[in-house]
């Protein structure tokens, strides 16, 4: 617990909302200003989130972040501004949320979170919120949390849909009892390609907010076992029943996980490590050096994996457009005769689509275009607009 002095003539003022509510009221408020919460990533959960958390008077905000603010987070990570663009998230999220409310102190940890400092950090902490945008993460902090029996309000968003939840494994079940593995690489798209809603993080981040609160204050019944599914497209919430598995490897009857381990976070979340090692390349400036030269008189195919939204955005001149999923639909339009040189947004689909046409196909004479429209917008020309 932190502060135990009594509220300010200041902070009664400030939180006069709060304290005429029966549920909360002073020793409500109190109990806010006591305790502590960790936000696990200060992105689109998270930011609403935190500003929420600060607003109520959570005496203490923890912050885990090393990610820097680029321009495609301003449409949804309300923490950050223009000026903020290019700066460390964390720096540019104390400095607003103590602006915010000064009476809350806010602690940053500018480090990845890994299975070396993660019971060590949590553990200072009484409520584990987490923003995560990666099952590695995730997966680590739910096992932190169950490890140390703390509570984890889990919240995710893909698209137009969110869920949130309160993982506890003291008294229900906990986030690998409803996902006792994760999807395996490439069933998921990444991380910046699936896209989501900008309001979408907003309102699952101050459900987030709302279910810390009422963990802290002892009020209304908490998300525990139950998982709340919000459509914003159809405009339509669902609850779920979730239930502790006996069988579970961290929180069932006869657990195999007893210490954390760290996941490969670039298999499930943006390119891997080395995205297209085992199928041929070329380079985005080998691949200019071709088109200036005719790519037609040599009998080239420019093939475009993305998909349509994505190609009103950007597309490289002469290519033809097959999403990843329609290309075994059109191998009629490829032929061995042809050189196909194939590319994507950073180059990850690309590898996929090379991978299956030689495989599984037969063809040979297929490239990846290496690092996708991301390495010709930094490489070729910096016109060309990113996403």
């Amino acid at each position: 617990m932190l502060n135990n002095a009594p509220l300010s003539p200041a902070e009664i003022r400030r939180y006069a909302r709060h304290l005429i509510l029966p549920e909360i009221g002073s020793s409500g408020q109190k109990k806010l200003k006591q305790a502590s919460v960790l936000l696990v990533g200060a992105g689109g959960l998270g930011a609403p989130a935190a500003l929420y958390l600060a607003a109520a008077g959570v005496g203490r905000l923890g912050i885990v972040d090393f990610d820097v603010v680029d321009e495609s987070n301003l449409h949804r990570q309300v923490l950050y501004g223009q000026s903020d663009v290019g700066k460390p998230k964390l720096q540019a999220a104390i400095r607003r949320l103590r602006d915010l409310n000064p009476f809350v102190e806010v602690v940053g940890y500018e480090e990845p979170l890994t299975s070396a400092n993660a019971l060590r950090i949590l553990a200072e902490y009484d409520v584990i919120l987490d923003g995560a945008d990666n099952f590695p993460t995730r997966y680590l902090v739910n096992d932190a949390c169950v490890l140390l029996g703390k509570p984890d309000v889990h919240g995710s968003v893909f698209r137009f849909e969110g869920q949130v939840t309160v993982f506890d494994a003291r008294v229900g079940p906990c986030y690998r009892c409803l996902y006792p593995q994760p999807p395996s690489p490439g069933l998921v798209p990444g991380c910046a390609e699936a896209g989501v809603l900008g309001v979408l993080p907003g309102v699952i981040g101050a459900l987030q907010a709302t279910e810390a609160i009422k963990l802290i204050a002892g009020i209304g019944e908490p998300l525990i076992g139950r998982l709340l599914r919000y459509d914003a497209l159809a405009m339509r919430v669902r609850e779920v029943k979730l239930h502790k598995d006996p069988r579970c490897a961290i929180c069932g009857e006869q657990p195999t996980i007893r210490e954390l381990v760290d996941m490969d976070g670039a298999a499930f979340c943006g390119p891997p490590a080395r995205p297209a090692a085992s199928v041929p390349e070329i380079s985005v400036r080998e691949l200019k050096q071709r088109m200036d030269a005719g790519l037609e008189k040599d009998n080239v195919i420019l093939l475009d994996v993305r998909e349509p939204y994505e190609w009103q955005i950007v597309h490289l001149a002469g290519a033809r457009l097959i999403p990843k999923n329609e290309v075994p639909y059109h191998l009629h339009e490829l032929s061995q005769a042809n050189e196909i040189l194939v590319y994507c947004r950073s180059g990850v689909r690309s590898a996929e689509v090379v991978r299956f046409l030689i495989q599984d196909v037969g063809l040979r004479n297929v490239k990846n275009v290496k690092g996708g429209i991301l390495a010709w917008a930094r490489e070729v020309d910096p016109r060309t607009p990113v996403y």
